[in-house]
């Protein structure tokens, strides 16, 4: 498993036998333990992606190119699968170029290797999301504003993710294939806040903030380390709702 912070995941040595899990350091700017470990490997499951940039990490750098070259390495080794987990959104045309990046990453691993498949999510949800977390953490406030608050989610598990992951492995003849996957229900971005305060126990007031005033104040998270919002985040939520459009193969193609 490469990954930039290997101290921080040490417990999930214990998930596996002994020696199972090994995680490797991630260097954008020496991949060649990336390519070693590609090398001796039949799949390999790309999982990274960033919500917002900064001067380190680029949407671009990160969804795009790194995608290219881990599924070149790929073309270039006896890899069977390649799975590269983008997002539901992904898009040409798009405004985002979080969204931009994710379908730019998606070309690029589908045209180097011929065994990509791609598997898009809607919002995942677990113990450690960056959604449910923010916004039980934002319960301190008596009134929690939120950005378009008729947008729609279909959340998935994350436990269903990792499911579809290894269904999308184990399934003959689905190399080149798209999967849009969601939850069994869809939700408003509000009636989803609200049932995250529902869970935890508070009774806060939600409310609809406007578009341009959602700008604003993503312009001024922008000088935080870690933005609650940012103009593009606000650029996704103007666009299509977050649910699986159906143009796609999804968990049903799966045997989910």
């Amino acid at each position: 498993i490469p990954t930039r912070n290997a101290y921080l995941k040490g417990y999930l040595k214990t998930q596996a036998p002994p020696g199972a899990i090994e995680f490797i350091d991630f260097n954008l700017k020496d991949l060649s333990k990336i390519e070693e470990a590609i090398k001796n490997s039949d799949i390999v499951i790309n999982l990274i992606g960033i919500l917002f940039e900064n001067s380190k990490q680029k949407f671009l750098q990160l969804h795009s190119d790194l995608p290219g070259l881990i599924s070149k390495y790929c073309e270039e080794s006896e890899v069977k699968k390649f799975i590269h987990v983008s997002a539901i959104g992904a898009h040409a045309n798009s405004k985002s170029l979080y969204q931009q990046s994710k379908f730019r990453g998606e070309q690029k691993a589908l045209n180097n290797f011929k065994n990509t498949i791609i598997i898009r999510p809607s919002v995942v949800c677990g113990v450690e999301d960056n959604f449910t977390n923010l916004f039980a953490k934002l319960s301190m406030s008596p009134v929690i504003p939120v950005v378009k608050t008729n947008y729609k989610f279909q959340p998935i598990l994350v436990n269903d993710v990792a499911t579809a992951i290894v269904k999308a492995m184990e399934i003959k003849k689905n190399e080149g294939k798209i999967y849009e996957i969601g939850g069994p229900k869809m939700i408003s971005f509000g009636d989803m806040v609200k049932s995250i305060l529902n869970t935890i126990g508070k009774k806060r007031l939600v409310v609809d903030l406007p578009m341009p005033l959602a700008k604003i104040q993503a312009s001024l998270f922008s000088l935080m380390p870690k933005p609650l919002l940012t103009i593009d985040q606000c650029e996704i939520l103007k666009e299509a709702d977050n649910i699986v459009s159906n143009n796609h193969l999804t968990l049903k193609d799966l045997n989910i």
